[in-house]
């Protein structure tokens, strides 16, 4: 690969120089699969190509290339074994749909020479059946149940790619970005669970390169769209099922706002009608939900699906102190009782502090860790976090503060908007979490640091200069000693400490 087509990361950008004009395809599949090699070829390399690969495709080989696939010895990740099998699919929300599309595929499978695959949402081939000549072929290749063919796993190819950019594809001969697998054509369309709106699964016809069709496309898209109706059907028959069964207990609420929810959080029932959206977020952990304006809800489970009840509204929130200015070991206070925290843990409430209307698990994620965050481990993170301090405290979606805070560092943010200058006592306690270093918690420290200094020169109070002086986060400051020789009077015992570095 050409040094010029390798970002700053070492990952493959993907470029065509020297690219012709599209010619047109042939019509024959293997004339077709010849020209497809010289464009991949050509684009790989960075040299001159007889054609450009179509949108869809490049999109699809630049993440598969970012995800370190292989484009010559490339193979597919074995994640179940067969003893394993049984209890994915027994468990998949498709298997009482697969009688379906075994009649609607198998048929035209076996005679065009194709064999049919239905995998999961991560493309794990679940089912695979069909021609048997064709069957034999797959096991050469790992081509088989139990396998991972999403875009990271083994590249470009029709299954990976609709659950990628959840559209129906046709991928043919060398659009695969793996070798090995360009004596195949292959057609893919994702299957939506019609309760969520998620991609669950894909349904794929294969064959072999010669077999090539372009109506294999619409078959698969056809064949999906018949497995979401048969899907659609048995959700409403799921929700009429549980309205009934479930009614009793919102009717139990006597008149209270409630609502029954089904498992994934859509309302089947409220009351009163039209006071919840259609869908409520289902938190991972607890049993509160953020409603917002309304309050906090409560959930209780049903055999199926959810009682969602108002919670009882305290006369007053609970205080949360974050007493973080200068803090080595930080501890909070919640309505007085101390909360020994780890650092993660006070940066979490620091930034929740400082973001009142709440932070989504990415922009967490990212306030924290940088551009390596995960938003996985900050979803562990503030898990433990609620433990310790109660699951009201934070609500989720986004995660938010639900206690009135009294926050140091947000204190003095007040002072400074205001024009005035923090208490002598406050600025002695020195830095925000010093030994903090996720970044937006080094940027808010910075920030104060920054504009207390400058609100305390230009006051040019000595009481609040020596206060500062005394924090350590000024260090040896050369303006605040000059500032304070002028201010503090003969005989004042502190200005023999300024012959020394302040601190």
């Amino acid at each position: 690969m050409p040094e010029s087509q390798r970002g700053a990361r070492g990952t493959t950008r993907l470029t065509v120089p020297g690219t012709l004009s599209t010619p047109l395809e042939p019509s024959d599949p293997v004339e077709r699969a010849h020209l497809l090699e010289r464009i991949r070829d050509a684009v790989l390399s960075g040299t001159a190509s007889p054609g450009s690969p179509r949108d869809l495709v490049s999109a699809s080989w630049q993440r598969s290339l970012d995800a370190h696939v292989d484009p010559d010895h490339g193979r597919p990740r074995h994640v179940f074994q067969s003893d394993e099998l049984a209890d994915v699919r027994g468990g998949h929300l498709l298997a009482p749909v697969l009688p379906l599309l075994r009649r609607t595929l198998l048929d035209v499978a076996d005679e065009a020479v194709h064999m049919m695959i239905v995998t999961d949402a991560r493309g794990h081939i679940l089912w695979r059946e069909g021609n048997t000549d064709v069957l034999r072929r797959g096991d050469a290749c790992e081509l088989v149940e139990g396998t991972r063919w999403s875009e990271d796993s083994i590249g470009t190819n029709a299954m990976g790619t609709a659950l990628a950019s959840g559209r129906a594809v046709q991928i043919h001969s060398a659009e695969h970005l793996v070798r090995l697998y360009h004596s195949w054509t292959c057609a893919a369309a994702p299957i939506h669970d019609p309760d969520s709106g998620e991609v669950v699964a894909a349904i794929d016809l294969t064959g072999p390169l010669q077999t090539f069709h372009p109506s294999t496309l619409a078959l698969v898209k056809a064949a999906a769209e018949l497995a979401e109706v048969h899907l659609h059907a048995r959700v409403v028959e799921r929700d009429e099922r549980l309205r009934a069964r479930n009614r009793p207990h919102l009717d139990g609420l006597r008149g209270e706002p409630g609502a029954l929810l089904a498992p994934g959080g859509r309302v089947l029932a409220a009351e009163p009608t039209g006071w919840l959206p259609e869908r409520v977020a289902i938190p991972g952990d607890g049993d509160r939900v953020d409603l917002g304006e309304r309050g906090e809800g409560v959930l209780e489970p049903l055999a199926e699906g959810w009682l969602l009840r108002l919670a009882p509204r305290t006369s007053s929130r609970p205080t949360l102190a974050l007493p973080f200015l200068g803090a080595e070991r930080p501890v909070a206070r919640l309505d007085g009782r101390p909360v020994r925290l780890s650092l993660r843990h006070a940066e979490i409430l620091t930034l929740l502090a400082l973001h009142p209307d709440g932070l989504t698990a990415d922009r967490l994620a990212s306030a924290l860790y940088g551009d390596a965050g995960n938003p996985v481990t900050v979803r562990s993170e503030v898990h433990r976090l609620r433990s310790s301090l109660g699951c009201s405290i934070i609500s989720a979606q986004p995660y938010r503060l639900r206690a009135r805070v009294d926050a140091d560092f947000l204190d003095v943010r007040a002072a400074l908007r205001e024009g005035k200058v923090p208490a002598p006592h406050i600025l002695r306690r020195g830095a925000l979490l010093p030994a903090s270093d996720a970044p937006d918690v080094r940027v808010e420290r910075d920030h104060l640091e920054v504009a207390v200094r400058g609100a305390v020169l230009r006051r040019g109070d000595a009481e609040a200069l020596w206060a500062l002086a005394q924090s350590g986060t000024a260090g040896s400051d050369p303006d605040l000693v000059v500032r304070l020789r002028r201010l503090l009077p003969d005989g004042d015992p502190r200005r023999d400490e300024l012959d020394v570095p302040v601190r």
